[in-house]
């Protein structure tokens, strides 16, 4: 069928009638673009050259039409994208980029960010034929989807390798970029954003040069958006730029950014909570004084939300992963997470067998950052209770590190029950729980510890029994 439809609709391009020309190559567009058999068939069918030609010799409505077959064909797949570089369409396409028409523009640049999309050799073979320039020209037209296009082009185009992002700043298009960050039209922001992103991610170098051209604080504004892309894609953006060094992370708080992500991140649910939960989590592991910033702007709380309600296992392993990197730092950081009740719903998600294997670990590892500084003794002592084994020895740990400066706490320890429990936990001896349970039971004097130790009952009735009492 794929050949026999393509053998009819070749002959058509040639046609001398120009609005045949124009059908045919919108039919092979639609039927390209509807799946990779059907691109494949075009590129075997030897139609490539034919549309290459006709893009740089014909009127504005056909290579539209051209630049649309080019694009649905190279969109599906790296191999179908590489036979339109080889046929040469790339020079061509880039040459319509300067076209006095806007549409023939933004075809042009639809095919080519298709093409850049799949990998770096792509990305730089449509780099090397000169296209980021006049993209950047593009994103400064007037027209809105013109902008549009040529902003995800570059973000296509920039997203593969630091060198290639470095091409896009290179041709100065952070400040074109960063100037829309206000622009009314939603899709248009979703795009930028994007592009500001990829670009940012790479480097450290990368993400000072998008700071430095004052996306704080207006980039803020787009965490309370009505699109929920455009908060994904602020909130992406922040992200990136929060992950490389504390230095730029302060300077995300001290502009407000992490109220605004906590605020973003209440107002919305599932996927377009992650890159904020994630950003959390970077901002926080940078140094102790970041994660307070954390604290005191009530993300614990927030974090424990996601953990909690969100469906998805991704989800609740990047929350679990960010307050671990919360918890880990300090007694009093380590608190701020536990009175949430974070810690039993981290433990659940470690047992429960329906957990996905990545959301077991984040969360086992999550516990064991919280626990290893925590004392805050309420938050633990149910633990020794429900804690598997590997688990149990940090729990104990703390207890051990706690209770010999803590009297209050020692005796709370025996009211409460968990005196007894350790007795009852099995230790090999010499091991390091072993001696967490000796150091908890040199705080109390020994008649205590026996009288908690399992069988004691028994012994003190076997006494009962045995004991003969004096008669007159």
């Amino acid at each position: 069928l794929h050949s026999g439809v393509m053998s009819l609709l070749r002959p058509l391009l040639l046609d001398v009638v120009p609005t045949i020309q124009q059908t045919a190559a919108l039919a092979l567009g639609r039927l390209a673009n509807y799946n990779d058999d059907l691109a494949e068939a075009v590129v075997k069918g030897d139609i490539l050259p034919q549309l290459v030609y006709s893009l740089a010799e014909q009127n504005r409505f056909y290579k539209k039409a051209a630049a649309f077959v080019l694009r649905a064909v190279g969109k599906h797949s790296p191999q179908l994208a590489q036979a339109i570089v080889d046929c040469g369409a790339l020079d061509t396409l880039v040459i319509c980029l300067e076209d006095f028409d806007p549409g023939v523009k933004e075809a042009a640049a639809w095919a080519l960010g298709y093409i850049a999309r799949h990998n770096a050799e792509l990305s730089q073979a449509v780099v090397d034929a000169g296209a980021v320039p006049l993209l950047v020209l593009c994103i400064q037209e007037p027209e809105i989807a013109l902008k549009r296009i040529a902003a995800s082009a570059l973000s296509d185009i920039s997203k593969h390798s630091p060198e290639l992002a470095q091409t896009v700043v290179d041709a100065g298009a952070i400040a074109h970029l960063a100037q829309m960050i206000l622009n009314p039209d939603s899709k248009l922001k979703r795009q930028v954003l994007s592009a500001l992103s990829q670009i940012a991610k790479h480097s450290v170098d990368l993400a000072e040069m998008v700071v430095e051209a004052e996306i704080f604080p207006v980039v803020l504004t787009c965490l309370k958006d009505k699109d929920e892309y455009v908060k994904k894609n602020a909130s992406t953006l922040i992200r990136e730029i929060a992950k490389h060094t504390p230095e730029l992370s302060q300077l995300i708080v001290n502009a407000g950014g992490v109220a605004a992500v906590i605020d973003c991140i209440g107002s919305c649910k599932g996927n377009i909570r992650l890159p904020g939960i994630m950003m959390l989590g970077y901002v926080a592991a940078h140094s102790e004084n970041l994660a307070m910033a954390v604290i005191i702007s009530k993300g614990v709380p927030q974090l424990s939300v996601c953990l909690s309600e969100e469906p998805e296992d991704h989800i609740k392993a990047a929350a679990a992963w960010a307050l671990g990197q919360i918890g880990r730092h300090t007694p009093e950081h380590a608190r701020a997470v536990a009175v949430t009740n974070t810690l039993p719903v981290l433990l659940s998600l470690y047992m429960s067998t329906e957990s996905s294997e990545d959301l077991q670990v984040k969360s086992k590892k999550a516990i064991k950052n919280i626990l290893q500084k925590c004392t805050y003794l309420p938050a633990l002592e149910p633990f020794l209770y429900d804690a598997p084994p590997n688990i149990l020895k940090h729990v104990v740990g703390q207890f051990s590190k706690v209770l010999p400066h803590d009297s209050k706490a020692r005796r709370l320890f025996v009211t409460s029950g968990g005196l007894k429990k350790v007795q009852e936990i099995k230790a090999e001896p010499g091991s390091l729980l072993q001696e967490y349970i000796n150091s908890i039971n040199n705080c109390y004097p020994e008649e205590i510890v026996r009288y908690y130790s399992p069988g004691y009952s028994d012994t003190l009735l076997q006494r009962v029994d045995s004991y003969q009492p004096l008669t007159n």
